[in-house]
């Protein structure tokens, strides 16, 4: 392990960095847009931890255009580089692979793509068409050009997640998918780059998202079943000035939720202009 990330911006470089690491050792990479957080910085030392120190450990920092829809914010989606790169070094990466888009889509937009599936249609590809097929594109390439054995995900964009682990198996991509509990702040709000977009008072109400999670916890604690679960969490969000997207309960693969047993709530709200993802286990058909 290295005591400082080595940055390189093209596809040549990165290259020659990977070809230079001990074939013997255990690779790992992290994919990011950057403006990190203590959530990615958990990530990065997962990976660490996962490799060991004779391991390797890439972290990217690339905001994807593809998985922008015209009216979304890429252009002013935060983006820190330096103070990422810290971030990296201080918390495990050996090299941090930050191209231009130029790097990543030298064609402009690819004729191929990675198509989602049905699973991508729903929840977060209904409210954002087009968003997944960006997402395992720009994944399944920088799989490619890493070479890492394994990558790490957080599970607050749990359908993301959960929709690179069915590619990996679908392509039989040579890539294990690790998901990572998701990283909170204070008051329970999961952490995202876009937190810092929130308004004082928007930042004040958001607090009611972790809040009404724990609302769904306790009625599926109470033997509630999924719609049980999915009324009391809207009910919450009445007169809240929160607006709601969705809340859905699903198993874990996000198919349809169980009768009993572990299963997965999931909401999306929005707050002014500021999507919030958030999720959470459950047990269902077990009364506390």
């Amino acid at each position: 392990m290295s005591l400082a990330a080595h940055v390189v911006r093209t596809r040549e470089a990165l290259t020659a960095q990977i070809e230079g690491v001990d074939s013997l050792s255990r690779r790992a990479v992290v994919p990011t847009m950057g403006a990190l957080h203590s959530g990615h910085a958990t990530l990065i030392e997962r990976a660490r931890e996962y490799v060991g120190d004779s391991g390797h450990v890439t972290a990217t920092i690339f905001v994807n255009p593809t998985q922008f829809a015209a009216n979304e914010d890429f252009d002013r989606y935060p983006r820190s580089l330096q103070a990422d790169v810290e971030v990296c070094a201080r918390h495990g990466a050996d090299l941090v692979f930050a191209p231009e888009v130029g790097e990543m889509y030298p064609d402009g937009a690819t004729q191929v793509t990675v198509d989602p599936g049905p699973l991508g249609l729903l929840y977060e590809g209904a409210v954002r068409p087009g968003h997944f097929q960006g997402v395992l594109t720009v994944v399944n390439k920088l799989f490619n050009m890493t070479q890492a054995q394994v990558a790490f995900f957080g599970e607050k964009d749990y359908q993301q997640l959960v929709l690179i682990k069915q590619m990996v198996r679908d392509l039989s991509m040579g890539v294990m998918v690790i998901g990572v509990p998701t990283v909170r702040e204070v008051d329970g709000l999961a952490m995202s780059s876009r937190n810092r977009y929130l308004a004082v008072a928007e930042r004040e109400r958001a607090e009611l998202v972790p809040n009404a999670m724990k609302v769904g916890v306790d009625v599926a604690n109470a033997g509630g079943d999924a719609d049980a679960v999915v009324v009391a969490v809207e009910k919450f969000f009445d007169d809240s000035g929160i607006d709601v997207d969705y809340v859905v309960v699903t198993n874990p693969d996000l198919g349809p939720a169980p009768v009993g047993g572990e299963a997965r709530l999931i909401v999306a709200v929005r707050l002014g202009s500021v999507r919030l993802l958030d999720n959470t286990s459950i047990q269902l058909g077990a009364r506390q």
